[in-house]
């Protein structure tokens, strides 16, 4: 009885969302664009001419946004596991980039350029667990940093989404370890409600890994 509760809460609030209605009037697949245009008036993440990589980028949100904000010159790479409407300008790969066939895919996308910003919206498919979700979304936000430590260029930033809970802080300090500062943005379009924050971690130091 309770989920049934929750799933009327849930649909109620997405029908009345304002930025639900705003994505639906502008064009926008969901209303997570407007955490990164909230995001990147802020902080200016997204100009002409970046090479930027879209981690979990289904159902094409960001990568809508992305791709108009890094034209002329830019190029978008968008990787999900789940398939994806094709957006314009953006080069869209399905599978699990934890895969050495998809990481090639990517590489051979990015033709020879080096990645300037790597963007992740991830969430793992909820059981309802509170431990193990939680379990699951830090793994996500590891490999997400994994891949930014092999394929990001030096002084290149990450965007990526987080819940508040166990794991957090050591996984903070771990970016911090491959960042020149990290900081925690909540964007006004993510409910009050929700444990969601965003990491922004600018200026990635080191060199690539040969």
């Amino acid at each position: 009885m309770a989920k049934n509760k929750t799933s009327r809460q849930w649909v109620h609030d997405h029908i009345n969302d304002p930025y639900v209605k705003q994505a639906q009037a502008q064009g926008y697949r969901s209303r997570a664009a407007f955490k990164l245009l909230q995001i990147d008036e802020r902080d200016h993440l997204l100009v002409p001419g970046k090479v930027v990589v879209d981690l979990g980028s289904t159902p094409g949100g960001w990568s809508q946004v992305v791709s108009k904000k890094v034209a002329p010159g830019g190029r978008v790479i968008a990787l999900d596991l789940l398939p994806m409407e094709p957006v314009p300008g953006v080069h869209f790969i399905q599978g699990d980039f934890r895969e050495d066939e998809v990481l090639e895919q990517l590489v051979a996308a990015l033709e020879g350029r080096l990645v300037g910003l790597v963007l992740s919206d991830m969430a793992p498919n909820l059981s309802g667990i509170a431990v193990t979700d939680q379990a699951r979304s830090i793994h996500l936000l590891e490999l997400a940093l994994e891949f930014s430590r092999q394929y990001l260029k030096t002084g290149g930033d990450m965007l990526v989404k987080v819940f508040q809970g166990s794991g957090f802080e050591a996984l903070r300090r771990d970016m911090e370890q491959l960042f020149s500062s990290v900081a925690v943005r909540k964007p006004d379009s993510s409910r009050d409600r929700s444990a969601e924050v965003y990491l922004l971690c600018r200026g990635r130091q080191g060199e690539l890994p040969a």
